[in-house]
């Protein structure tokens, strides 16, 4: 005991950290526990902040897009006649014995040759490309339908030419009309065998032509879900032998085949924007003002004349009455006066940006808009866009529009509620896809999703195990056992080996405010309240994890369930979570467009905040250059 005391008090060298713990160890073995275990929790923490820092939940990415293929189509098995062809009159086409029967009681019957079966020799050695739904439509149709749809009497029908016209028209849909143009065939000076050949040619040519028109006019030339992770749209099925029976049927095919485009009143409008665009003159009264200006009241700039000058452009005939001083006063000063700050703080106001009376990006955009060759590019990808959603999007519905940062609710005879709503981050997007509400929440639990819990709480919890607790959260086992989120195993958690549930308890705090709006999808997306109220006023708003914060949850909440405001605020009022069906069939789309149409019709054009435009852009391209490449091969 005395060397031990001697050595304590430093008569033999040992370093003094060393010494101390020895010390305690004797005479304070609490202290010395205690130490111990708080070294070890530093070493557990400095373990998982190792760990962790290594573990990710990625978020769903874009891809390389791959375009729908094209084949070559061999029509020689139509060369042949089929042992069930009939003749239009009913009569079979082929006797018992060419089909491989005997019959020895019944005198054989014989074939009744068509135009059709005249040509037949010509499609053995014949082929086209095609996408496969296309060519092995083909075949299924003329297999059961042996005759002439575009040749009548040995010459091209009015019926041909009617759906002639429709393809070369298809730019007015946002096509390219290359993808759908069948020649006339020459046919002066043909022996008759050649002659037939080449009329079969344009027949098969032209409804190849026809179903490819339909098919993309359906479900769009672009498959939306190889574009990104981002997308979730089903692709709509097209039956094409069905088509080919309509257009053979129909009294006007041209007509006929032009339903196939989407008949809303929505696509109605891009439609007509789009011609009213291209009759435009591009370069006519172009106002600029230089990139990177950002003019503040009191201050002058050298564009502050063509600030004024895109405002007596594009601003309404009502701002410039109520300005008019203002504007007649202009003499083309630089200093920003009052006056002209009102006159921006209007214009501002009526484009539907924060009217704060500062010319920045935004507000210039709104000013100027864009070149009638970017409007026009933004239309044709909406129009695309337009193909991916149902053709009747429903009188009843919830409408989001990711790039205008927009949620609005319409229903017959009601007057339609919009709001403004924030979005997903860049790096959080929110998805493209469509559902139906479902559910409406009161004073809602915030289920966590894994993703957060990886990428952004997992840091916290490394360096402070009870973080969870003291913030508000409940954390549970995957059997619904609550624990303390110090007892567990974040890293197993991370790595998939472990399940625990993080909820955040309703209250002013919650992420997701008083009331959350349900559609349950795969995603995890829906609309809810936020106590983060100041993003609203920004113009840009994509600042959440992919989810949709309602400026005005309340109101949304009362119109999908035919309720009041004042009944969901008396529900929310009790304080309890609670949940509520919704009876009505809702569909909700959550929606991306950087050009759609506004209630009153005229066409509105958003930024592209994800950067969809340009990846939609070069899916297309790369359909482009495959059909051009199909085409010339």
């Amino acid at each position: 005991m005395v060397t031990v005391l001697a050595t304590g008090f430093g008569t033999v060298s040992v370093p003094q950290a060393e010494a101390q713990n020895l010390f305690q160890r004797l005479f304070n073995p609490e202290a010395h526990q205690r130490q111990q275990r708080e070294q070890r929790e530093q070493e557990r923490r400095k373990a998982l902040r190792k760990k962790v820092s290594n573990v990710k939940v990625s978020s769903p990415r874009y891809l390389n897009y791959s375009p729908d293929a094209w084949k070559t189509v061999s029509l020689e098995t139509l060369s042949k006649k089929q042992t069930a062809e009939v003749t239009p009159t009913g009569t079979p086409t082929a006797s018992a014995t060419e089909a491989g029967v005997e019959n020895d009681t019944a005198p054989a019957t014989p074939a009744v040759l068509t135009a059709f079966d005249n040509a037949r020799p010509a499609l053995k050695d014949m082929s086209l490309k095609a996408l496969p739904e296309v060519g092995d439509a083909l075949i299924s149709y003329y297999r059961e339908h042996p005759d002439f749809v575009w040749i009548e009497d040995g010459q091209i029908s009015a019926k041909a030419e009617s759906v002639r016209k429709v393809l070369a028209d298809a730019g007015d849909f946002g096509f390219d009309a290359e993808d759908y143009f069948v020649a006339l065939p020459v046919t002066d000076g043909l022996t008759d065998s050649d002659r037939a050949a080449a009329l079969m040619q344009f027949e098969m040519e032209l409804s190849a032509a026809a179903l490819t028109y339909a098919l993309d006019a359906r479900r769009g030339r672009v498959d939306p879900n190889r574009i990104s992770q981002y997308h979730d749209l089903p692709r709509h099925e097209v039956d094409l032998v069905a088509v080919l029976q309509d257009l053979a049927g129909a009294s006007d095919a041209g007509t006929e085949l032009s339903k196939f485009q989407p008949q809303s009143d929505h696509f109605r409008e891009l439609k007509e924007e789009l011609a009213r665009l291209k009759a435009e003159d591009e370069s006519s009264d172009l106002i600029v003002i230089a990139p990177g200006t950002f003019l503040k009241a009191g201050r002058s700039s050298p564009e502050m004349k063509n600030i004024v000058a895109a405002i007596r452009k594009n601003g309404s005939d009502e701002l410039k009455a109520a300005h008019a001083e203002t504007l007649d006063g202009y003499q083309g000063d630089d200093l920003y006066t009052p006056e002209l700050v009102e006159l921006v703080k209007a214009f501002q106001k009526e484009a539907k940006l924060t009217p704060d009376g500062i010319v920045g990006k935004n507000t210039i955009i709104a000013m100027v808009g864009e070149t009638n060759a970017a409007k026009i590019a933004k239309l044709k990808l909406a129009m695309e866009r337009s193909r991916w959603l149902p053709d009747e999007l429903g009188d009843r519905k919830v409408f989001i529009n990711q790039a205008a940062y927009t949620a609005t609710f319409t229903a017959p005879g009601e007057d339609p509620l919009s709001m403004r709503v924030v979005v997903g981050r860049k790096a959080n997007q929110t998805n493209f896809f469509y559902d139906k509400v479902q559910i409406v929440e009161y004073n809602p639990y915030w289920g966590v999703p894994y993703s957060i819990i990886v990428n952004e709480m997992l840091p916290k919890l490394a360096r402070d195990p009870s973080y969870l607790d003291r913030a508000g959260y409940e954390v549970t086992t995957a059997g619904g056992r609550q624990i303390s989120s110090a007892s567990v195993d974040w890293y197993a958690v991370a790595s998939k080996q472990k399940t625990v549930n993080v909820r955040q308890y309703p209250g002013r705090s919650n992420a997701l405010g008083e009331v959350k709006i349900l559609f349950p999808n795969k995603h995890h997306i829906y609309m809810h309240d936020t106590p983060s109220k100041n993003l609203f006023s920004k113009d840009m708003r994509a600042y959440s994890h992919g989810c949709i914060r309602l400026q005005d949850p309340k109101a949304m909440a009362a119109a999908v369930l035919g309720k009041s405001k004042d009944y969901v605020s008396s529900r929310i009022s009790s304080g309890q979570n609670e949940q509520e069906k919704v009876t009505a069939d809702i569909p909700v789309y959550i929606a991306y467009f950087t050009a759609w149409p506004e209630m009153d019709g005229t066409i509105a054009y958003y930024n592209d905040v994800y950067d969809r435009d340009r990846y939609l852009l070069k899916a297309i391209e790369k359909t482009e250059d495959g059909r051009v490449k199909a085409r010339t091969s």
